[in-house]
């Protein structure tokens, strides 16, 4: 046994610090080609100013040898500005890429790392709408923004020092002409990040109705339940899009006043610089040059602050999937069980999905290592919610449950899942091969696989189809027993220490369900713990001991042959049967 150590962080510090790491993790040379290659496109654009006011002065000037020399270097200019673009948008598209790629890689990895427990009590809604609405807004207003706006600012920075090169009168006039903008996008820009939010917790409430009617599709046609379906799909449909509305006005009003403001900005500057040059304070190069320089100068300063409140609403898409991520972690030091020598002890275990309603109480006893059980009751006595606790997929229980000597709360889930495996009555399956559904993609060696789908009589399948078959969606080409022969094989590939089956046999037909359970009691060295109904004389008899609870209580323990003498609880149960 070993202790191993998770640091405790701030809140959603970390995880929101390796989520934003990982847009520029292996992309930074992406990023610095990309950002000296818009260096060089805003001294391009900052240049075509030069060049139309040199053209201008060269009209006054009648000087056709000095227009025909400003006329090659345009058309040179011309060329090295379009493949400058070119390769620009090339480094810009795998920036992107590789950025937006990785920080979902990124994010699902951190996911990953969570245990049942942490993970049951989570909308799988919340993750859905993380990873999909939420990555295409956080896609085009963050990552997608933050090269353009480092643009604007160098060709802010540009401009500005080409216009005090000009004229240092006229450029403090045209600064004064700036500040309009500038106000009204911090002032009408602040909303836009509230309204973000709003539209990503929509957008989940959405997708969780969505899911919901997709996955009840049959119930809802069985019940003739249509009307009321599309009514809860309108209803949130209407709500999400009014969001997105409310979302879109805002940022398109931001826009159009900033915009207006720029127009107004352009006339005045026009204005004055045409007075200034008839008064023969500047030129009339000068002039066109300055109206040219007004794109360069305002344009940053009408979208970067735009570009800044997405940016920023953007990152709060980020916080809130780091906050859902950082939710229910592990406590800060677990332990590590390398092996399962000591069995699976409880005692006084005590359970219940709510306050003051126990499933399971005060339940006590021993499951020896290597030995055999069955867990037998009626409907809603606490057995599925007995293995569900095995594996750790809650740990707000009372009493202790210590699996090889280590208190299952202690435990590393790492360590936990590889001793354990649950072989469950709901089957689920990835839309692939079925040779990868058995193995989960992971490398077994041949003669491993080769003896699980023997034992589970997945053989024959296999041989009239392929181990290349595809399953379809959850395994919508299968059967319930095929689907559970695999879950089966599943199970046994991954020669688990504890098998924790629960009703695995029930889609089954009686003499493939009678193989596969005596194949399970045969499996040497492993504990096995069976939730099961069918309660077969011949089967029973195999096990080492048949615990059978009542109303959440463990009301008998003891072999078929000492149950059935006692003509208690289980008695009644099996002559029932």
């Amino acid at each position: 046994m070993e202790k191993k150590q998770l640091q405790e962080k701030p809140k959603s510090t970390q995880i929101s610090q390796n989520l934003f790491r990982s847009f520029y993790k292996n992309n930074k040379l992406n990023f610095i080609v990309l950002m000296v290659l818009y260096s060089v496109v805003s001294l391009f654009v900052v240049s075509i100013a030069w060049i139309m006011s040199s053209i201008t002065d060269t009209i006054a000037s009648k000087d056709f040898s000095n227009l025909w020399r400003i006329g090659i270097i345009s058309v040179v200019f011309a060329v090295g500005f379009v493949l400058i673009g070119c390769i620009t948008e090339v480094f810009y598209s795998r920036f992107i890429h590789k950025g937006i790629k990785q920080y979902k890689s990124t994010a699902f990895s951190l996911l990953s790392k969570k245990g049942i427990a942490a993970f049951s009590g989570e909308k799988t809604s919340d993750y859905i709408s993380a990873f999909t609405n939420d990555i295409t807004s956080i896609e085009t207003n963050y990552l997608l923004h933050t090269p353009h706006i480092v643009q604007h600012i160098l060709q802010f920075f540009g401009t500005l020092g080409l216009m005090l090169y000009f004229s240092i009168p006229m450029t403090g006039i045209a600064i004064a002409f700036f500040l309009l903008p500038i106000i009204i996008s911090v002032v009408l820009g602040g909303g836009l990040s509230k309204r973000e939010k709003i539209v990503s917790e929509k957008n989940a409430k959405f997708t969780a109705r969505i899911k919901d009617l997709l996955t009840g599709f049959s119930v809802i046609k069985g019940f003739k339940a249509e009307k009321q379906a599309i009514a809860l799909f309108n209803s949130d449909n209407a709500e999400t899009e009014k969001a997105k509305m409310s979302r879109r006005l805002h940022q398109g009003i931001v826009q159009t006043v900033s915009t207006g403001a720029h127009v107004f900005m352009q006339f005045g500057l026009f204005i004055v610089g045409a007075i200034l040059a008839i008064k023969g304070y500047i030129t009339a190069g000068v002039m066109i040059a300055f109206v040219q320089l007004c794109n360069g100068l305002s344009q940053p300063l009408q979208t970067v602050p735009v570009y800044l409140a997405s940016r920023k609403a953007a990152k709060e898409l980020v916080y809130k999937l780091a906050d859902k991520l950082e939710e229910n972690k592990e406590k800060c030091e677990v332990e590590v069980i390398k092996q399962i020598e000591q069995g699976i002890e409880i005692k006084n275990l005590s359970f219940g999905y709510e306050d003051g309603k126990d499933i399971l109480k005060n339940i006590s006893y021993k499951f020896e290592q290597g030995k055999k059980y069955a867990l037998v009751g009626f409907s809603g006595s606490g057995k599925t919610t007995l293995l569900n606790l095995l594996m750790g997929s809650y740990n707000n229980y009372g009493g202790t449950l210590s699996i090889g000597g280590t208190e299952l709360k202690n435990m590393d889930t790492d360590s936990l899942y590889e001793h354990l495996c649950l072989i469950n009555q709901n089957v689920f399956l990835f839309d692939d091969t079925i040779r990868n559904n058995i193995t989960l993609f992971s490398d077994f060696p041949a003669e491993k696989v080769d003896s699980a789908i023997r034992l589970s009589s997945l053989d024959k399948i296999i041989n009239e189809r392929g181990e290349d078959y595809l399953c379809g969606e959850n395994g919508s080409a299968l059967s319930g027993g095929e689907r559970q022969r695999i879950s089966i094989a599943r199970a046994l590939v991954k020669n688990a220490s504890v098998l924790l089956v629960d009703e695995a046999t029930s889609a089954l037909d009686n003499e493939t369900a009678s193989l596969v359970s005596n194949e399970i009691l045969k499996l040497d060295g492993i504990t096995g713990i069976v939730v099961t109904h069918r309660l077969e004389t011949n089967l029973l008899k195999k096990y080492d001991a048949i615990l059978m609870l009542k109303n959440g209580e463990l009301a008998e323990v003891g072999t078929f042959d000492e149950l059935m003498e006692q003509k208690g609880q289980f008695y009644s149960l099996y002559t029932v049967q």
